[in-house]
């Protein structure tokens, strides 16, 4: 008897090794101690919300005899957040933003699943640079769509234009850009995305529809060089970015993000209007009242990025130990170095053997390589050190 969908079936045999990684660590936690057990799979915020979200979430919840109220607001979030956040983008994206043009949503995930239900008929293909996070294909395919991932330049993960200018046809809807990227830690450059505007500007007039460029950033924070992040906004013809506050905040947790879409975009207001509908009709309803309480108060706050800088650091200076090559992510917390020998199969269980969890490049869309988060603290990744050389030394003996 099948209690299920067969779509949802093949979801769960295909579901995130990511998720996979984190429960082994569960176990291995019980077997050997939790201090034993370097898991470096999961991109969990392991730092504090800034002070200023305690002092905010205590506000919210009422001083003695005001009434405390969490109640429904306007599916698209409190007015007066909507304005804020309109104002903070307009500075970041360098587009004149209103309030109008910005929708509260269950976390950057919610806002892409809510984005696309809004835009994508069946059949409709949704490009991303390859490798990406694997949760896009199952966010497309929610709403009829087909996640297509395009390769990128060997080594260094910038677009390729050529592979972009290839795979854009009739079917093409949306293009997803995650910068900086999860898993290579890539910021891509103004340079490139211009390269991939003129792409995509030209395949509009030849096939005389709108193809949406959806900015995926919330990693937009962690930019530990200061290169520059430049505004999809004000690039591309039919943009929208979406984020969140789970990495800037540390609040993960709280489910708490929103779309903004580009201010002269033809047919926006239908865009927008369609947008506060999906983000009621598929069960979100509006995004989270507290957490958009403490936004009120706790916009402009953020994490200490010279922690992610050392740990950064930290990680690098045991790779280098171990022999293994990478490159130096420039944003997002991951490294995203290369298997050092062929057997992928016999690194990855000598590597759990020494109780480091990693997650295999394949569940990205990029075999050869393994994604290692580094929002984890600072010891623990120096103390992972020698399990990882004793792993890079079984399988190259």
């Amino acid at each position: 008897m099948d209690l299920i969908t067969s779509e949802m079936q093949g979801y769960l045999a295909n579901s995130s090794a990511i998720r996979k990684m984190f429960e082994a660590g569960i176990e291995l936690r019980k077997k050997y101690g939790a201090e034993n057990v370097y898991d470096f799979s999961l991109g969990n915020p392991d730092l504090p919300p800034p002070a200023k979200v305690a002092e905010a979430l205590k506000e919210a919840a009422g001083k003695a005899g005001e009434p405390f109220s969490i109640g429904y607001m306007p599916n698209a979030g409190y007015p007066a957040l909507r304005e804020k956040m309109a104002a903070k983008l307009a500075a970041e994206q360098q587009v004149p933003l209103k309030a109008e043009h910005v929708l509260m949503t269950c976390g950057a995930a919610g806002g892409i699943n809510v984005f696309f239900r809004a835009t994508l008929n069946e059949g409709d293909e949704v490009l991303t640079p390859s490798p990406y996070f694997v949760e896009y294909g199952f966010y497309a395919g929610h709403s009829g769509g087909k996640l297509v991932p395009v390769p990128t330049m060997k080594d260094t993960f910038a677009l390729d234009i050529d592979a972009f200018a290839a795979a854009v046809n009739e079917h093409t809807r949306a293009v997803i850009i995650n910068s900086p990227n999860n898993p290579t830690g890539v910021i891509y450059s103004r340079q490139e995305l211009e390269k991939l505007a003129a792409v995509l500007n030209d395949a509009e007039d030849r096939y005389g529809k709108p193809i949406f460029v959806v900015a995926d950033e919330p990693y937009r924070c962690l930019n530990f060089d200061g290169v520059e992040i430049p505004s999809l906004l004000s690039i591309f013809r039919h943009s929208v970015v979406i984020g969140s506050f789970s990495k800037s905040l540390s609040l993960a947790g709280e489910r708490i993000g929103f779309i903004a879409i580009r201010p002269d975009m033809e047919g926006g207001a239908a865009l927008m209007n369609a947008l506060i509908l999906c983000n009621r009709i598929l069960g979100f309803v509006n995004a989270p009242a507290l957490a958009q309480q403490i936004l009120l108060s706790c916009l402009d706050e953020e994490i200490d990025l010279d922690i992610y800088r050392r740990r950064r650091q930290a990680m690098a200076d045991v790779l280098d130990a171990a022999g293994i090559e990478y490159q130096m992510p420039k944003g997002a917390f991951y490294f995203f170095p290369k298997v050092p020998v062929a057997n992928e199969a016999k690194f990855f269980e000598a590597m759990t053997s020494e109780c480091v969890l990693v997650v295999p490049g394949k569940s990205f869309g990029l075999a050869g390589h393994f994604r290692m988060t580094f929002c984890v603290d600072e010891k623990v990744i120096r103390n992972a050190g020698p399990g990882i050389a004793r792993a890079v030394s079984k399988v190259r003996n």
